[in-house]
């Protein structure tokens, strides 16, 4: 099959250090080479694949000091993917909505995967205006805000099965990987740490938006003993991060539209502790792979019991669910039945409504 990735430009495939969803792309792009097919990638000029790369910005746009206007890339990339569409069997857009007027009405089948969250009042005007443009959602519950889209499929995101090993959870120390944003906890995690009295380690960037909230809210908290503040770390680091980590804290309170970190610390067979906020339950296997919880007195006592797991079946739950193969089959599957007229399918995965948390000790 001939198939088009489409990335967005902020973050090269795959990102130095952090990047949703362009390492996801990256993953999916090398999966469905390792199956065979051919696979052409646009996306910058500092990407790394085994596909055939089409530049469309020299770097990851995030280190171009140059650049004033991204959108203006990612409109010119649209446009290069319109002129070039009869090359394909099948287009897939990672880059949000700047292609929907343009292939409006294009014979060649094409999808669009929404990485980002869908509760704005806008978006739900604009899907509604191109009910011709199929979409994947990365978690059912992504979905919740704008229900009424064209949605096509839900797939979860994966990971190559050797990019994590398993660690030994040994490192004495709970983790947490992401952004240093409102949404994404770290004050929650500290105070977890605090109350548990067990070191806490951040890997986390900060982006320019959130510049003044980590100075005024987080900053002032990592001289708390046992608060360690990395910065951003990349693939490798990550492996002996979460691998040493006892547990991986996940204490969002916005609704995540799938939460990559999750995996990846299931990849490594550590726990994670989540609030039930988003996709957690459709990822987190209650008891199993993690606890979900709905309070920072709940994360505490669900720390307490992360003796219990067993590292080598929170392993063979990401094996099972979550490796990169595994998405790449879900997305050929959906390219056929796209190829086909094949009518669009929910689908809703095991857990997507459990109910089982840690409640308010």
């Amino acid at each position: 099959m001939r198939i088009a990735q489409v990335s967005p430009l902020i973050e090269s495939v795959p990102p130095s250090t952090y990047g949703g969803t362009e390492r996801v792309v990256s993953y999916l792009t090398e999966a469905l080479m390792a199956a065979g097919h051919d696979v052409t990638l646009y996306a910058t000029g500092d990407s790394i694949t085994s596909a055939r790369l089409r530049v469309c910005a020299k770097q990851a746009l995030r280190f171009d000091s140059a650049c004033r206007v991204p959108l203006a890339y990612d409109l010119m990339t649209a446009q290069r993917v319109l002129a070039e569409a009869d090359e394909f069997d099948v287009i897939h857009f990672h880059s949000d909505l700047v292609q929907f007027p343009l292939f409006r009405g294009h014979p060649v089948p094409r999808l669009t995967t929404l990485h980002g969250r869908l509760d704005m009042p806008e978006l739900g005007l604009f899907l509604r205006e191109f009910p011709d443009m199929p979409l994947i959602s990365i978690s059912d519950s992504q979905r919740t805000p704008v229900s009424h889209a064209s949605w096509f499929r839900t797939i979860h995101h994966g990971l190559p099965e050797t990019l994590l090993p398993m660690g030994s959870g040994k490192g004495g120390y709970l983790a947490f990987l992401g952004r240093l944003s409102p949404e994404k906890g770290p004050e929650r995690a500290i105070e977890i740490a605090r109350r548990v009295g067990m070191p806490l380690k951040i890997a986390a960037k900060v982006d320019r938006v959130d510049e003044a909230y980590f100075e005024t809210a987080v900053e002032p908290l990592l001289h708390e003993p046992g608060i360690e503040f990395i910065g951003e770390i990349n693939d490798i680091e990550k492996a002996a991060f979460l691998g040493a980590a006892a547990a991986l804290l996940f204490p969002i309170n916005w609704p995540e539209p799938f939460g990559l970190v999750m995996i990846e610390a299931m990849a490594c067979g550590t726990p994670v502790i989540a609030f039930n906020c988003g996709s957690v339950p459709e990822i987190i296997d209650h008891g199993t792979t993690g606890f979900i919880v709905d309070s920072i007195p709940a994360a505490v006592a669900a720390v307490e019991r992360i003796g219990a797991f067993d590292r080598r079946k929170i392993r063979q739950s990401f094996e099972t669910r979550f490796s990169s193969r595994r998405m790449a089959q879900d997305y050929l599957d959906a390219y056929a039945a796209l190829i086909e007229g094949v009518p669009a399918v929910g689908r809703t995965f095991p857990g997507a409504d459990r109910s089982g948390t840690l409640q308010h000790a």
